[in-house]
């Protein structure tokens, strides 16, 4: 009898052991899973920022359409129903910029929408933005005109043939 009881309760130990190692696999992939997400987000928005440095206007619309789908495809974690109903609202308010963003070819409209976009996407960026990235916000003071880099150097990307070099660094996340 004290031999079934010895056994049952090292088959219970390993069971639980087992449950318990599962639970902790399971929760380091989603961890990684996330991190991902946010890293597509983060590079789809600088992909586009560096494509308005450039003026391609084609590779504008690829990049807002990347940035679009991997929004679409991001779930927020850990926030209260009122910060829930706010970070989907702004989500959607910047899927539809970067929607307008993608409907043109035309690089000026292109940079008008991105202002916006980019405004949104700096109130939404502690969200979004993998934890080995650091963001910058740069703003024109000429135009007051604001766009996220991973880099200190300023490149503007509202008037790169003009004033590249102009603007300066308000804040780092």
């Amino acid at each position: 009898m004290k031999n079934i009881l010895v056994i049952a309760l090292i088959c219970f130990s390993s069971l639980v052991q087992a449950q318990l190692t599962s639970k902790q696999e399971v929760a380091t992939e989603l961890v990684a899973k996330r991190e991902a997400d946010k890293k597509e987000i983060t590079n789809n928005y600088l992909a586009l920022k560096n494509s308005l440095l450039i003026s391609d206007s084609l590779a504008v619309v690829v990049n807002a359409t990347a940035l679009q789908n991997s929004l679409k495809n991001f779930k927020f974690k850990k926030l209260s129903l009122e910060q829930m109903n706010e970070a989907t609202k702004t989500r959607k308010e910047i899927i539809e910029l970067a929607t307008e963003v993608s409907s043109t070819k035309n690089i000026n409209k292109q940079r008008k929408n991105f202002e916006l976009l980019s405004v949104k996407f700096w109130n939404m960026a502690p969200k979004f933005k993998a934890a080995d990235t650091t963001l910058h916000l740069q703003v024109c003071p000429m135009t007051s005109a604001m766009w996220l880099s991973d880099s200190m150097e300023i490149k503007n990307p509202y008037y790169p043939k003009n004033m590249l070099t102009c603007g300066e660094v308000k804040a780092s996340l």
